[in-house]
């Protein structure tokens, strides 16, 4: 596998894992109380504990992304 080949594979990955990022906290923000109901009838939870797992969830996720994904492709543009 080329340097080319790697860079357009991390630069993929990167955006398909940002589109997600982008379903997940539009689906959060748009149908929260959908959500809310349904995850509400398999789990007691109130709703502020609902949302700090959705915001952890979130910050995990894009975290992850950078780490394994950005950052890899930004390294390999500086260097290549």
């Amino acid at each position: 596998m080329t340097m080319n080949e790697i860079k357009d594979f991390l630069l993929f990955c990167t955006i398909v894992n940002y589109v997600m990022l982008l379903i997940w906290a539009g689906a959060f923000i748009l149908a929260h109380d959908w959500m809310y109901k349904l995850h509400s009838r398999w789990f007691k939870i109130p709703v502020e504990t609902f949302d700090a797992i959705h915001y952890a969830g979130l910050a995990v996720y894009k975290i992850a992304v950078i780490l394994f994904n950005l950052v890899p492709l930004i390294a390999l543009w500086i260097v290549f």
